[in-house]
């Protein structure tokens, strides 16, 4: 069902602050230089096709889903550009996305360096095609997730100031992270596209490193938001849906 655009009022009624826009506009901006310096300055070269096909599948989707977070759900778009760093979110899990963002930068510049300057990988255009499709299914799934989940946070805290609830419909009527289930299509599919057999390896330990975070996050929610751990018995899998 298509929702309303939401008005300039928190989840318990009170004003909200309006988004900082230039914030917003800031972070995309910080993160597309970013991205290009690790695929194109790794590579040595601009000539690079599939790094241009990544970036605008990659940035079209953040833009399309900040424009679609702004005028329908302010409160959520706000949460994901300032709840990293927040008092409340968990010290193992500040840990956590320092690690993570070493591995993912790593994971952008070890690609180049196989698929361009070294060449150790050969994919064929077909196959970076699928990869290609695989990368916009994984944004479909990014979207829903989205859609479903306003407490969407991406730091591991309960947003008591929200009155986080569980959430157990869409998505989550099939696994309990469906989040992170999203980035298996979203990692694959861009090793294949940007032409890097190698890049599924450091792909390997980033889901390592993720699902040692479901595990503790689960520990989190189990402990302070009311309904979790029968949310928990009724659904056992996190990621793929009767296997993982």
């Amino acid at each position: 069902m298509d929702r309303q655009p939401t008005s300039d009022r928190g989840s318990g009624g009170q004003p909200v602050a309006r988004l900082n826009v230039g914030l917003l506009a800031l972070q995309v901006g910080g993160m597309a230089v970013v991205f290009g310096l690790a695929l194109f300055g790794t590579a040595g070269t601009f000539a690079w096709p599939a790094a241009w096909v990544y970036l605008v599948e990659f940035f079209g989707f953040v833009l399309a889903i900040s424009i679609w977070l702004s005028n329908y759900n302010p409160e959520l778009m706000r949460e994901r550009m300032t709840g990293v760093g927040r008092a409340d979110q968990k010290r193992w899990d500040k840990l956590f996305v320092a690690a993570a963002s070493v591995v993912f930068y790593g994971w952008l510049v070890f690609m180049p360096l196989d698929a361009v300057r070294f060449q150790w990988s050969h994919v064929p255009i077909w196959l970076q095609s699928v990869g290609a499709s695989l990368l916009a299914a994984s944004f479909v799934l990014f979207f829903l997730v989205f859609r479903e989940n306003s407490y969407l946070s991406p730091a591991v805290r309960v947003q008591r100031e929200r009155g986080q609830t569980v959430i157990s419909t869409g998505p989550y009527a099939y696994v309990r992270h469906p989040m992170y289930a999203a980035v298996i299509p979203y990692g694959v599919g861009t090793s294949l596209l940007l032409g890097s057999w190698l890049g599924l390896a450091p792909l390997a330990l980033l889901m390592a490193l993720i699902r040692w975070r479901a595990g503790r996050e689960e520990e989190t929610l189990r402990a302070e938001l009311p309904g979790y751990p029968e949310y928990m018995e009724k659904l056992h899998s996190r990621f793929i849906p009767g296997l993982w």
